[in-house]
């Protein structure tokens, strides 16, 4: 369950663009692809219809455009996950990595954040329809997706930020419904040894 919560994080990468959006979209995928290694704290809440109360986790993460992200679960518990591609590891403190299973739909959702973050407009026109609302100051884009496999788990998801992804919300079938605040988000300055390892950097 916790794996799941995080790989819905890897979110975007395709979409057909509707007329109304071309030009503020084309502007958001640059201004996001001008940062390409970005730290942030994180809040998650997700609410389950199975449970009485929602889930709540914080933590941190970092992204590194063409390599992926680390998601560092600091609250209730403490996991490290690495989420390079469409594979996703644990990582313990020594860092020896445990692959995480994905679940089903969880491979398409886990490549789109990784392409709409490098601005790989290509790579983020096939498996969704987009609008996108706001200006470059302040914008929000909907996803709803176009195949049937992926609709049959997922719903839509919607991004909101200015410079840069701020929030990420992601309704699922089955209504689950994940949010995703980020703060503190910043350029991320050197890595750990750790972190390069995790990601696969020299």
């Amino acid at each position: 369950m916790r794996g799941w919560i995080a790989l819905l994080l890897m979110l975007f990468a395709c979409f057909n663009v509707q007329a109304q959006s071309p030009v503020l979209l084309h502007t958001v995928l640059n201004q996001l692809s001008q940062h390409t290694a970005v730290r942030a704290a994180f809040t998650q809440q997700r609410q389950n219809p199975a449970l009485a109360t929602p889930q709540n986790s914080s933590g941190q993460l970092l992204f590194v455009t063409g390599h992926g992200m680390l998601w560092q679960v600091q609250q209730p518990y403490q996991e490290t996950l690495a989420l390079t591609g469409n594979q996703t590891v644990r990582i313990d403190a020594s860092g020896h990595v445990q692959p995480v299973r994905n679940e089903r739909g969880v491979s398409q959702i886990s490549q789109m954040l990784q392409s709409m973050l490098a601005g790989q407009l290509d790579a983020v026109m096939r498996q969704f329809n987009v609008s996108a609302d706001g200006t470059a100051a302040q914008w929000t884009l909907h996803f709803t997706p176009k195949q049937a496999r992926v609709a049959q788990v997922l719903r839509s998801i919607q991004l909101d930020g200015d410079a840069y992804l701020q929030g990420i919300r992601i309704d699922m079938q089955d209504g689950t419904l994940t949010d995703i605040r980020m703060t503190n988000t910043r350029e991320a300055g050197p890595l750990s040894e750790l972190e390069k390892h995790a990601l696969g950097l020299p």
